[in-house]
């Protein structure tokens, strides 16, 4: 079969850098451990480089295409008892009508530019994934599994580890793409947690509480949660009014939704998107 799209150029409203090193596509294959029976989703196939290992491994796997091209040209590498193609913009995509009442295994190299879009997006289908191994920019990575008091601890961090477990596996350098990237690529494995171990909230308040919090790092909660809640209702959180975000852990913000909740607050979302 022919090994790579002829003439096809990565498309940069795409975000298209296409994985091309065997050792390094052997690895993620291998840390993702495919198995026969496994429900495979891939996220950008590209030029079909995991795309195979997938398949060798698992025997089928679906894949989420917006190139047209290169969805055409997928159809001419695979069967459709070994690949099942839907073309459309994983942004759109309604997950839980893709799992089919059984559990997802999602993976893929998501393009940067909508990386974290898409991330929040696959938030309201966690209850219907097994795993999610993802390829993205080390500096993205980072920021998913930082910690409290750490510079990269933000939004990102909070919003995902309150549903998931993240462990952020190896970097994969420039190289390993063509064309080859400005920036190092880390895969990460995301699993939701389960549902009694998930803490409750209002999500759109505490998705509110986590984005204000953060939406100017250099101000004190009491400062930047004004729109939303008082000095004393902080402290009600048992969080100190004075404290910045980024010193607090996912506890700490799942109290202070729960005090908003209490308080009849309305979501206020921030002018300024944040990370």
């Amino acid at each position: 079969m022919q090994q790579g799209l002829q003439g096809h150029k990565a498309r940069k409203r795409f975000g298209q850098n296409f994985l091309h090193d065997a050792h390094w596509i052997g690895r993620i294959a291998k840390s993702i451990a495919a198995r026969p029976g496994d429900n495979i989703i891939e996220i950008g196939p590209g030029q079909a480089a995991l795309t195979r290992e997938l398949i060798r491994d698992a025997g089928y796997v679906r894949a989420v295409e917006i190139d047209r091209d290169l969805a055409a040209w997928l159809r001419t590498q695979f069967s459709e008892n070994e690949l099942g193609l839907i073309e459309a913009d994983a942004l759109t995509i309604d997950w839980a009508n893709v799992a089919q009442g059984t559990k997802l295994r999602i993976v893929g190299n998501l393009p940067y530019n909508i990386s974290t879009p898409l991330l929040f997006a696959l938030l309201s289908a966690a209850d219907h994934v097994v795993d999610q191994h993802f390829m993205l920019q080390r500096e993205v990575v980072d920021r998913m599994v930082a910690e409290p008091g750490t510079k990269t601890y933000g939004r990102l961090s909070v919003m995902l580890q309150w549903r998931y477990r993240m462990a952020k596996l190896f970097d994969v350098p420039p190289g390993a793409f063509n064309p080859a990237p400005k920036v190092v690529s880390s895969i990460v494995r995301m699993t939701p947690k389960d549902p009694a171990a998930v803490p409750q909230v209002d999500f759109a308040l505490f998705s509110s509480v986590v984005a204000n919090a953060f939406g100017q790092r250099r101000k004190t909660l009491r400062n930047a949660l004004s729109v939303l809640m008082d000095a004393e209702a902080i402290q009600k959180a048992g969080v100190d009014p004075t404290a910045r975000a980024e010193t607090l852990d996912l506890d700490a913000f799942v109290r202070l939704a729960h005090v908003a909740q209490e308080l009849g607050v309305t979501p206020v979302t921030p002018g300024a998107a944040v990370d």
